[in-house]
């Protein structure tokens, strides 16, 4: 049985961060693939003279040449050079405020031209607004220094009480207690479907770390779509000495006794000498993985009790377009089309495809005039669903029917809202539902975004939880992942596999001295 120091399952964005830091760090690494390219969701597919990104809308934490975030920090760490494109707005909305009348508002990203624009649109909210951004920046601080390996309670005490006075508090708590206008709580509540979770259940560190990133260091795109960042990562592994072996599937985790020594795939055994990380849902983990009498009572329980909820379940269409997106009279990236600002009442909507009428819209070439052929434009729109109980009643026939039927809902939304129609310039258009992503992430109901990071099962519980070890009791195989500390998106799945990576050197290779 061939031997390496780390084995890491899956070559999602997290699968590739774990490695190339146990890379990096001169560790031997075996990184396997049950696909035959890497990225999970960070990748791209072509239909006719066009090339798709299946998920990616756009990464916090990437930041300037001059003023790099923390993703652009990691992978010049890992000697990964990506092509950025920078999506200079934030967002545009296009919805109803609170007390019902219409709003089509832009922020641009930077905290200052926010907090000017946030004025222009709500008189009187800088002051409050003000105080947000300051609460969100002691906020990120305090999360980097948590995830660190040596934390000192004195000095969280010392530096980081608006962090711990908000920290167990939802967002729409926090909203209230710093006074923010209720139109500016409207406008602030747009990215909470990017976290899948209502403003009223989301806690307030985890809104806060995404939103003051994108903000301030505006969101970025790969200009070749997210393969690029994929495949670099993993020429990359590669140049580092790692081995990359893809159309190998996992299919149990080796013990001995309790500990994790390896993986047994379709392509033979492979032995771990410190152990394993697996980007794989949890629950699949538990369930088919390991050995029953080994998986954590805690884990158990949790599952019986139903307390964890997966995520948003994806619902993405594409298309080309055979005209440029000026001659459309697109000019913004990214477009939410909204139903309400009630992100309660949004929530319980998407619950159901009857009731679904919200899409976040986004068109790659506002940006990247080269993302598509010389006349052509890409434009992708994306649901989440926060139930798979309409889905499971679908039968073959209903199912492609709904495709269609939701495809043009998209355009219709589009039309009715911003006034741009797009039914004379399709050339290709595919459709991907929680089915697709299932099927092709073998994630549980398409559940991309993993569990719903809700207030006990947010960022500060889980890192806690971490660093305490009551989450990770299969010794030597750790979960990484969506699932993991950060939660969903991108940026925050490449950090967790960079968090676990760390926690494995020096927690697997202390327990085998």
């Amino acid at each position: 049985m061939k031997e390496f120091d780390y084995i890491v399952v899956g070559s999602g964005c997290a699968g590739l961060s774990a490695s190339l830091e146990l890379a990096v760090n001169n560790r031997k690494v075996l990184l396997i693939e049950q696909h035959n390219i890497p990225g999970g969701c960070a990748t791209s597919f072509v239909r006719g003279r066009f090339e798709f990104d299946p998920s990616l809308h756009e990464l916090c934490g990437v930041g300037s040449a001059e003023d790099p975030g923390f993703v652009r920090k990691m992978f010049a760490k890992y000697g990964v050079d990506i092509e950025w494109c920078e999506a200079t707005d934030c967002f545009r909305v296009i919805s109803t405020y609170s007390d019902g009348e219409p709003m089509d508002v832009t922020m641009p990203s930077g905290k200052e031209a926010f907090i000017d624009k946030m004025e222009y649109y709500v008189p009187g909210s800088r002051a409050s607004v003000t105080k947000f951004f300051a609460l969100m920046q002691n906020i990120q601080d305090g999360l980097d220094y948590i995830s660190g390996d040596k934390i000192d309670p004195r000095e969280i005490i010392k530096k980081y009480v608006p962090m711990v006075r908000s920290g167990g508090y939802t967002t729409s708590v926090v909203f209230d207690a710093l006074g923010l206008p209720q139109r500016a709580q409207d406008i602030l509540s747009v990215y909470w479907t990017y976290l899948g979770v209502d403003m009223e259940k989301l806690s307030f560190l985890h809104y806060a770390s995404m939103v003051n990133t994108y903000v301030t260091k505006s969101a970025y795109y790969p200009a070749h779509t997210s393969h690029e960042i994929s495949v670099k990562m993993t020429e990359r592994l590669r140049q580092l000495g790692g081995t990359v072996m893809m159309g190998c599937r996992a299919e149990k985790f080796l013990f001995e006794g309790d500990k994790c020594v390896g993986v047994q795939t379709n392509l033979g055994a492979f032995r771990a000498k410190y152990g394993v990380l697996a980007n794989i849902n949890p629950d699949i983990v538990h369930g088919k993985m390991v050995p029953q009498h080994l998986v954590p009572r805690r884990e158990k329980k949790i599952a019986a009790a139903r307390d964890r909820k997966l995520g948003g379940r994806m619902f993405t269409a594409y298309f080309g377009l055979n005209k440029t997106a000026e001659e459309l009279g697109i000019k913004d990236y990214s477009i939410f089309l909204v139903g309400t600002s009630d992100s309660v009442k949004e929530y319980d909507s998407l619950k159901h495809i009857a009731t679904n009428n919200y899409a976040i819209m986004l068109c790659y070439n506002i940006h990247n005039e080269a993302f598509s052929p010389k006349g052509t434009c890409v434009v992708s729109f994306t649901t989440m669903f926060t139930s798979a109980e309409d889905f499971n009643e679908l039968d073959e026939k209903e199912y492609f029917k709904l495709k269609t039927k939701m495809a043009k809902r998209f355009m219709d939304l589009l039309r009715e809202k911003a006034g741009i129609d797009l039914s004379d310039a399709v050339e290709e258009i595919t459709v991907a539902s929680p089915y697709t992503f299932a099927r092709y992430l073998n994630a549980p109901e398409g559940g991309v975004y993993g569990f719903e990071t809700t207030q006990w099962d947010g960022i500060i519980p889980r890192t806690i939880e971490m660093t305490m070890g009551l989450d990770y009791k299969l010794k030597h195989l750790y979960t990484i992942g969506t699932n993991g500390v950060r939660g969903d998106g991108y940026s925050s799945a490449y950090t967790d596999g960079q968090i676990l990576a760390d926690r494995a050197l020096a927690q697997f290779e202390k327990e085998d001295a």
